[in-house]
């Protein structure tokens, strides 16, 4: 994987999508659950088509700024670009932003390439 590596998610927010839903606030506006779960699977779609047969990726450090409110039925889209590559661990700069192109949130995820088998069977012990 070289940096430069990038995927982009999209929804329209929904009543599931709020913070009321989501236990995190009481409006009715996109959660900051919901806003780190679209950045997580930026990142997850954006690896998965260069992962090796076996492989997976896992979430290890999330920082993320909810800058604006988003409404209900309001479109929110987040950028996932791969900025660094250090041996297994992958470092993503996140931007989410909503239909009129402002800036909803931002941030860096990272993720570890695992071994699936062997990640699971460390999380059993």
């Amino acid at each position: 994987m070289e940096p430069g590596l990038r995927a982009e998610v999209a929804v329209v927010v929904g009543d599931a999508d709020t913070a009321v839903q989501l236990g995190s606030g009481d409006v009715s506006v996109l959660g900051t659950p919901r806003l780190l779960a679209l950045a997580e699977a930026a990142t997850v779609k954006a690896v998965a088509p260069h992962l090796g047969q076996g492989e997976t990726s896992v979430g290890t450090r999330v920082e993320l700024e909810h800058l604006a409110a988003t409404a209900v039925g309001g479109r929110v889209a987040v950028t996932a670009v791969l900025q660094e590559v250090d041996g297994a661990r992958l470092v993503f700069a996140v931007e989410a932003s909503d239909e009129r192109g402002a800036a909803v949130g931002k941030g860096r995820v990272e993720r570890v390439v695992v071994d699936r088998e062997r990640f699971l069977a460390r999380s059993r012990r």
